[in-house]
């Protein structure tokens, strides 16, 4: 019998109609500053992954109502709702697919200045090292290896569900975008309150 918990969620097309409805449940974003600017469901509030884990004990008396947490695909989301279902929150559900199920879905987005998001940035780090590191190792002995370790990297990555190098890439200024520090976020949460 597995302990595993199954993660609460909800299709886009649920959340829009209870945002049409006006009883939309509180929306948090999980992912980067700089892809929450990028795009968002109007409404959400960005608390990245990090700040959510590091900060989710003075976060938890601002967010004891019903709770969706949102990130692009959802493998964030859920990190979160780990995070905030060991600290003791109830009621949180993972909007299914991310952001890019509810743009598929045709809902509303509020869009800022475009941006790549984290997986594409990946891919193309990843690709183009390995390639460069091939061809400037037939110069330099031993090059060669930088490739082999970031293939490592990207396989260790897809087995454990984790990303190194997307972590790495999201401390860049190009996908911090606006600092979100603890202060900001739980004043927003207040003032929504």
């Amino acid at each position: 019998m597995s302990t595993e918990r199954t993660v609460q969620s909800i299709t886009p097309a649920v959340l829009h109609r209870l945002v049409q409805e006006g009883r939309a449940p509180r929306l948090l974003d999980v992912r980067t500053p700089g892809e929450f600017r990028t795009v968002h469901v109007p409404g959400s509030y960005n608390v990245p992954l990090s700040t959510l884990r590091e900060h989710r004990a003075e976060l938890l008396s601002h967010l004891d109502e019903e709770l969706v947490l949102v990130c692009r695909s959802g493998r964030r989301a859920r990190e979160a709702e780990q995070a905030l279902t060991r600290a003791g929150l109830p009621n949180l559900r993972v909007l299914e697919g991310g952001m890019n199920a509810w743009e598929a879905d045709g809902a509303p987005v509020a869009r800022g200045p475009e941006r790549w998001d984290m997986e594409r940035q990946v891919r193309l780090v990843a690709g183009s090292t390995v390639p460069a590191t091939g061809l400037f190792g037939l110069l330099v002995p031993g090059v060669h290896l930088i490739g082999t370790a970031v293939g490592a990297g990207l396989t260790y990555a897809a087995l454990s569900n984790s990303c190194a190098m997307g972590v790495l890439l999201s401390k860049l200024p190009y996908n911090r975008g606006p600092r979100t520090d603890i202060r900001t976020v739980v004043s927003e949460l207040r003032s929504a309150s």
